[in-house]
């Protein structure tokens, strides 16, 4: 088997489904060793910020001397880009030899995996193999029942921002969505959070666990990420390893932060003069529209948009759109890619369906946002 023929194993078959449960993984993991009880873990769950904690995190601890695997979902280009160590991507020989693993021996013994539960085994197993000191772990989809919720401990748990998205498996509430993401939250190990829902408090005193609540209040003017939400996701990060490593020292921490990549959020091409986020959902997209008010004010914007179908477009366009705006959406080769005419059926502004490149170097700001997959396709016609 090659890489390609891996991707293909992977994609095909019907794996690119969600189905919430811990049984499955459970029954792989324990054919190959239970790898994951071997392993030192941060958890990372939220609705948004998850990626960006992950990535402050793994580069602070890089430049400690710690090595450090990091796990995160989903990727832009290429598969290999969830999995990696010290800041480099699993290999596509080590990738395939895995996956082929792991594959087999579901077959064998009719363990039928999801794409991303045979995503995560891989992740343990390689994990396991290189003897990595710490894993920084970015939980898929929810919490309680994600795949990665198969460790029995951690580190630490955090949680980010909690807002609407999945509301169709983790609930139509915010109090019903956080209480998913509690469940990461382990017994004897702290959680950090930033928001007071209750569920926090009462899962972490049966867990016997400590809370620590952080305000948003440390100094991004060194951070390489932007965007005003990131002051929210330093906070969460510094917290966890000023509690966890208390001997890194503040230098260690300013030289990595100002240097952590995590990209298309909130990212600037400047010879472009172009800003390409991830915004999916309602609250990314008004974290976006608050940090392009915030660094471009008064800037003429051309905005090329496209999401899933089951996102809340409406919610979104609304919020993201003003008249000055020249608007663009854009269907990418998905199943679920929102239509053209659905968009502009409920934009309030005059749009149109994009097609071709523009004059890039017409004073406007270009701003690319969206669902993971619609940036993949757009980018790489770029």
């Amino acid at each position: 088997m090659n890489y390609d023929d891996a991707i293909k194993l992977l994609t095909g078959q019907g794996k690119f489904y969600i189905n919430l449960g811990l049984e499955r993984i459970e029954a792989i993991l324990k054919l190959l060793g239970n790898p994951q009880d071997k392993l030192n873990c941060i958890h990372v769950a939220g609705t948004n910020g998850k990626g960006s904690v992950c990535a402050i995190i793994a580069e602070i601890l890089k430049d400690a001397g710690i090595t450090t695997g990091l796990y995160t979902s989903p990727h832009i280009f290429d598969y290999t880009e969830r999995i990696k160590i010290n800041g480099e991507d699993i290999s596509k020989t080590d990738f395939t030899f895995y996956l082929d693993k792991i594959c087999n021996l579901a077959d064998k013994n009719n363990i039928h995996l999801t794409e991303f539960e045979i995503l995560t085994a891989v992740m343990f197993d390689y994990f396991n193999d290189k003897n990595v000191d710490l894993v920084i772990l970015e939980t898929g989809l929810g919490g309680r029942f994600d795949a990665t919720n198969i460790i029995k401990k951690n580190l630490c748990a955090i949680i980010t921002h909690i807002d609407y998205d999945h509301t169709e498996r983790l609930g139509s509430s915010l109090e019903k969505i956080a209480f998913e993401k509690a469940g990461i939250i382990k017994e004897n190990c702290p959680v950090f959070v930033f928001e007071g829902y209750e569920v926090f408090k009462d899962t972490a005193d049966k867990k016997n666990s400590l809370l620590v609540m952080v305000s948003p209040v440390e100094n991004t003017t060194n951070l390489a990420l932007k965007g005003l939400y990131q002051q929210e996701n330093l906070s969460l990060a510094l917290a966890a390893v000023r509690y966890l490593f208390p001997k890194i020292s503040e230098n260690t921490i300013q030289n990595a932060i100002a240097k952590v990549k995590h990209s298309f959020r909130f990212q600037y091409f400047q010879e472009k003069n172009m800003i390409i986020d991830a915004a999916h959902n309602p609250n990314g997209v008004t974290a976006l529209k608050q940090s392009l008010d915030y660094y471009f004010p008064g800037i003429k914007k051309r905005f090329i948009f496209g999401c899933l179908k089951n996102k809340d477009y409406k919610n979104m366009i609304s919020n993201l759109f003003t008249p000055e705006d020249e608007i663009y959406f854009y269907h990418f080769n998905y199943p679920n890619s929102a239509e053209i005419n659905d968009l502009i059926k409920v934009c309030p502004y005059p749009a149109k369906e994009y097609t071709q490149k523009f004059d890039y170097k017409d004073g406007k700001l270009t701003v690319i946002c969206g669902s993971f997959y619609m940036l993949k396709e757009i980018i790489s016609k770029l």
